[in-house]
């Protein structure tokens, strides 16, 4: 694949001035292609370039970048996405990778919206210091769950609408059809389509057909339960030991974390990124802290489940829920105070497993 130039820029970089030879590196990320933008540590653009999103094309976007200073950090868009391959060359090559959200929209209005723009101000937030947060590793045990969870996940939703296909079919189906399946349960219904005869008529091919997906999505859904189940219990079997906290939830959770979990700075950094943290909203004479609607949805999620759970079947969750609610605090509120007090749990959890080794330091 040919490396294209930006139009906006020289296709010659702009050698570094001699007193600022260490440069940070910006990139915007891309299926096919990301453009690479260098900028010195004195706020000057050195230059901007595009190159494939391939193993080749990563090589050479650091050896141009290291044509034009000393490149030690760098600012990747999309490191969870299109940026992960680039993300774990650079780490590779000695660089530091910070992950960069894209400009705000003040931003965009005053500098426009192209790639080299954002390359550039990708590089630039790492250079001011905007941008400090590590990317996911994605080489141990945690991306082998979530790449788990994401199939698992796509068969349970596919086998919940098979089944609702199946019992809306059953709605209009011939009377003496519909009364012969009137009353079964789940499981024996079932079986009792995936025994119907599909040459009998379109309604019985209908929901043989339609049983046999669900036996297949839920054969599917049990075998990746126990894979994701074993994943956790080698790589952190105390969190599965923690009341109202299942392998689901553990794996929604350790996902939310990162193999190299290290990058949250401590539990206050783990509850904010699960969305349980309040959030400060004081103006004038006025004192409160909001809720706070940020952070991974799926982690919050999980912890909701969590602390239903836990004052459905924990004697301690419950006294606390009497002795708050008697306080004035609705019962909302004290699932609010909960999960705060569950992902501080949830944290010491994850801390204590071990972090991913290098594959440098492994050989």
């Amino acid at each position: 694949m040919t490396i294209l130039s930006m139009p906006h820029h020289s296709d010659t970089p702009q050698q570094p001035p001699a007193d600022s030879a260490t440069a940070v590196l910006g990139v915007d990320t891309h299926k096919d292609v990301h453009v690479a933008a260098v900028v010195s540590v004195l706020g000057a653009l050195l230059g901007t370039q595009s190159f494939p999103a391939t193993a080749s094309g990563y090589k050479q976007l650091v050896e141009w970048a290291r044509s034009l200073g000393v490149v030690e950090k760098a600012g990747v868009e999309g490191t969870g996405s299109y940026g992960a391959g680039l993300a774990r060359h650079l780490a590779a090559e000695g660089i530091e990778v910070t992950e960069v959200n894209r400009p705000d929209r003040a931003a965009r209005r005053r500098s426009g919206k192209t790639d080299a723009v954002d390359a550039e101000a990708a590089a630039r937030a790492v250079l001011g210091g905007r941008a400090t947060g590590a990317p996911k590793s994605k080489d141990g045990p945690v991306e082998e769950l979530r790449v788990l969870k994401v199939v698992k996940d796509s068969a349970v939703r596919n086998r919940t609408q098979a089944i609702n296909q199946l019992k809306a079919l059953l709605v209009s189906a011939p009377a003496q059809l519909r009364e012969s399946l009137t009353g079964l349960s789940n499981p024996a219904l079932f079986k009792a389509c995936a025994a119907l005869d599909p040459q009998t008529s379109a309604v019985n091919q209908a929901l043989s057909l339609l049983a046999h997906r669900i036996k297949q999505l839920s054969a599917e859904a049990t075998s990746l339960t126990r894979r994701i189940a074993a994943i956790i219990q080698a790589h952190n079997p105390q969190l599965l030991e923690l009341t109202g906290v299942g392998p689901d939830s553990a794996a929604i959770l350790l996902i939310a974390a990162g193999d190299n979990h290290d990058r949250l700075r401590d539990e206050a950094s783990f509850a904010a990124l699960c969305g349980v943290s309040p959030v400060e909203r004081s103006s004038g004479k006025s004192q409160r802290r909001r809720l706070n609607r940020g952070g991974n949805r799926q982690a919050n999620a999980a912890l909701y489940r969590i602390a239903l759970s836990r004052l459905r079947w924990e004697e301690r969750s419950r006294a606390y829920l009497l002795r708050r609610t008697a306080e004035g605090k609705t019962k909302r509120e004290v699932i609010r105070c909960l999960k705060r007090y569950i992902a501080r749990e949830i944290h010491r959890a994850i801390a204590s497993a071990p972090l991913p080794v290098p594959d440098s330091l492994a050989a």
